[in-house]
């Protein structure tokens, strides 16, 4: 029988657990939410049972403070059961920054895509700074260039370090924990290869950052690949996600609250992005604009540097986007900065 689409998404945990605590969402799967020194300041990891004590599905960020709510969660909800391993949905810091910390304390595996693995890796190994070019060719002035690029991103490196060693989550690949079998997905757009699972029998999918309650993920282009396409990406693995997994499922995401009507869902998320490219459309029917100029016109909010850098990255996706399509033309001045007009 075909499963019917939910008409609405829905909430059936709409109070998040306190930090430091567990609240139980499936039998033997617990959501814990962790604070983040951000705008969006939580991120959601997971815990499900498994053979000898329980798996966690993501870190937080590498803090003190979300170190001191593991604490808590593991003297009290997990009743000093370990760790048997460490799943990691993809390499930023608020999803992995412990890995380091809890692999090295209970002596257990991460698994995690290996372009994600790598891309922490090269993170780890090298004092990442984004490419001021990036932005000045974009239109961003020469101060704030040269602070994004910087400050802007020195969130990459509150993490805990990696092990030496990883098991690789493939697409398609299925495994077990505890008694449930999980199907892996990969996704990309929000980062290179994001994993996610999906429990058929149960109806639980892990979608983590790739299909969030409230919001769209930061879906950026970054100045080492400026040309990337990663909103195509995204949309992509949109249309993926619903052809393959059924529309009455549990959503356990990243951030924000469990949700089911997973297909309503990912139809928002569409509409989402269609309207920014709109909204780009309309500004360079106009005048031919920067990616700078069209920063406010996707985003009215005022924003720091950390902030920018990921407004500025969208921006610049849903250009690329467009510009792929057809839809815009990106021309080089003869001050060197690059334009979006009308095609």
């Amino acid at each position: 029988m075909l499963t019917q689409a939910p008409a609405t998404v829905s909430f059936p945990f709409p109070e998040p657990p306190a930090p430091g605590e567990a609240l139980l969402v499936a039998p033997g799967v617990y959501w814990v939410r962790l604070s983040l020194p951000f705008l969006l300041n939580h991120v959601n990891i997971y815990l499900v049972e498994d053979e000898g004590g329980w798996a966690a599905l993501d870190t937080g960020l590498g803090t003190d403070l979300a170190k001191a709510a593991w604490e808590g969660v593991l003297a009290g909800p997990l009743s000093g059961k370990r760790l048997t391993r460490v799943i990691c949905s993809h390499y930023h810091p608020d999803h992995m920054g412990l890995v380091g910390w809890l692999t090295s304390r209970f002596d257990c595996t991460l698994s995690m895509a290996r372009t994600e693995f790598l891309t922490a890796k090269v993170l780890e190994s090298s004092a990442f700074a984004a490419n001021p070019r990036f932005y000045l060719e974009r239109g961003l002035p020469y101060d704030l260039s040269t602070n994004v690029s910087s400050d802007g991103h020195g969130y990459l490196r509150l993490v805990t370090g990696l092990p030496l060693q990883f098991d690789r989550l493939v697409a398609g690949q299925t495994f077990k924990i505890g008694g449930r079998v999980f199907e892996v997905f990969t996704g990309g757009g929000h980062s290179p290869e994001q994993a996610m699972l999906y429990c058929a029998a149960e109806k639980l999918f892990f979608s983590f950052d790739q299909v969030l309650t409230k919001i769209s993920p930061n879906i950026s282009v970054q100045s080492m690949q400026p040309d990337a396409n990663p909103l195509g990406e995204y949309l992509g693995s949109l249309g993926e996600i619903r052809g393959e997994i059924p529309p009455d499922v549990l959503v356990l995401p990243g951030h924000h609250v469990p949700f089911t009507g997973l297909h309503k869902r990912i139809a928002e998320l569409q509409a989402h992005h269609a309207s920014r490219c709109a909204l780009i459309a309309e500004a360079v029917a106009a005048a031919p604009c920067t990616a700078a100029e069209l920063v406010p016109v996707l985003f009215k909010r005022q924003m720091d540097a950390h902030q920018t850098g990921f407004a500025f990255g969208e921006t610049v996706a849903h250009i690329n986007f467009m510009v792929g399509k057809g839809d815009i033309v990106q021309v080089r001045g003869a001050d060197g900065v690059l334009r979006a007009r009308a095609a």
